[in-house]
């Protein structure tokens, strides 16, 4: 990895854009330290770092914790996307016509998702203003009023547009997945304050107890690392289908193997199950004020808390749900069956056509099924762990966190070494 960044650093076309990813970056994270008009960042304190605020909070890299303009993060564009795609499934005619039409089509969708981005992070901004006045002991807003909570939706909303648009900007002039590369940053950036937490309460007050501390932390590195190579296994692992390409195709008879991976949605399951669970929790801050202490308030802030068991079982199906969906939008078998067959390609002994998609369906759905535990497992762990040995609250997202900061590095160093052998081939070339 060192070897190949080294190498990329000295070619100027990627060098730029490894630079421009980085100012934008750089950017976000001062943008996550403008606390917002009208609010006493102090206040935020007296909020449990858990549920809907610690999930916030680590994706958008403290920025909730400083309550600033960016608090919102990309969060609002990802249930966003989430909404458009589960629409574009024989639900909305008009969009299953636009998923048809190629980029023509995918910038329209792309524009109703820019606007119902608006909608949410405006819905959003407000619920949980209005949810953490109360929960901070109704301090965190100067002066409660409507007013007052519209002018910090509108700001926030703006924040998330503007992060929205550097995203986008990474996407295309810079280096990675600009959405991606934004929480990845986020993530990362909270990592010191992870590690301070964690030594305040497991090895600071140790006392005589001390060895056990240390003993248990050395246990807990050798974990991660256990987890970190799993993920990594897991992330690369791929199941080669043979493709054969008939005379007639190629002028003589050739091969290849169509790559299909055990997890092909990658940490984007995750990401949609963060982002689904905190919707509802946005909401129930509007009547959190009135309605904390009744016995339906109480259920359903139980069922949309990760934290607590109801919560923990509804994320993880929410993310094993996510996997096949999204590995089918991924590798979709009747275009794959229909591309082959174009290209004079077929599987050997598989009939073409609906054969040849029924094949790759029920491979994809097999890769799936492992992909989803893999995940599902990976997510709920930590979070089994933090309660049994009451860790740091951070360490429930530890498993999340985990799969999106190895995910997105390792389809970084796949991007950069495919800039790079795209550039040795254009060099023999000329």
């Amino acid at each position: 990895m060192i070897k190949l960044l080294s190498s990329a650093i000295k070619v100027k076309d990627i060098r730029n854009k490894i630079l421009f990813t980085l100012g934008v970056l750089i950017v976000f994270r001062l943008g996550t330290h403008l606390t917002v008009p009208g609010i006493n960042a102090k206040a935020v304190s007296n909020i449990s770092d858990s549920g809907i605020f610690g999930l916030l909070n680590t994706f958008g890299g403290g920025a909730l914790s400083q309550y600033s303009i960016f608090a919102m993060g990309v969060s609002p564009y990802i249930t966003s996307s989430i909404v458009v795609q589960l629409l574009q499934m024989d639900i909305v005619p008009k969009f299953v016509e636009w998923s048809k039409q190629g980029e023509v089509g995918r910038k329209k969708l792309n524009q109703v998702t820019r606007y119902l981005t608006i909608i949410m992070a405006f819905v959003q901004s407000i619920g949980i203003s209005y949810g953490f006045n109360a929960l901070s002991g109704f301090g965190l807003v100067k002066n409660p009023g409507t007013m007052t909570y519209l002018s910090i939706a509108l700001m926030l909303t703006a924040g998330t547009m503007l992060v929205m648009w550097m995203g986008e900007q990474i996407t295309v002039k810079g280096f990675g997945n600009g959405v991606s590369m934004i929480i990845f940053s986020g993530i990362v950036a909270r990592v010191p304050d992870g590690i301070m937490s964690y030594y305040n309460t497991q090895i600071k007050n140790a006392g005589s107890e001390l060895w056990k501390a240390i003993l248990f932390t050395v246990a807990l590195v050798v974990a991660i690392l256990a987890v970190v190579l799993l993920v990594v296994f897991f992330e690369t692992a791929k199941r080669k289908i043979k493709i054969q390409y008939s005379k007639r195709a190629t002028g003589s008879d050739q091969s290849s193997f169509l790559p299909l991976k055990v997890n092909s949605a990658g940490v984007i399951p995750v990401i949609f199950a963060s982002s689904f669970i905190v919707t509802p929790q946005t909401i129930m801050g509007f009547f959190a004020k009135t309605h904390a202490d009744d016995q339906w308030y109480i259920i359903m802030n139980n069922i949309f808390n990760y934290q607590k068991p109801a919560g923990a079982v509804l994320y993880t199906l929410l993310i094993v749900l996510f996997t096949f969906f999204y590995a089918f939008i991924q590798v979709n078998p009747e275009k794959v069956s229909e591309n082959l067959q174009k290209q004079g390609g077929y599987i050997p002994s598989v009939r073409p056509g609906k054969g040849t998609e029924d094949y790759i369906s029920g491979v994809l759905m097999r890769l799936s099924t492992v992909g989803a535990v893999y995940l599902g497992l990976i997510a709920i762990l930590p979070i089994i762990a933090q309660n049994l040995w009451n860790l740091p609250q951070s360490i429930g997202l530890g498993g999340t966190s985990l799969l999106i900061v190895v995910g997105v590095a390792l389809e970084s160093t796949r991007q950069l070494e495919g800039q790079m052998i795209k550039r040795n081939y254009l060099g023999f070339i000329q």
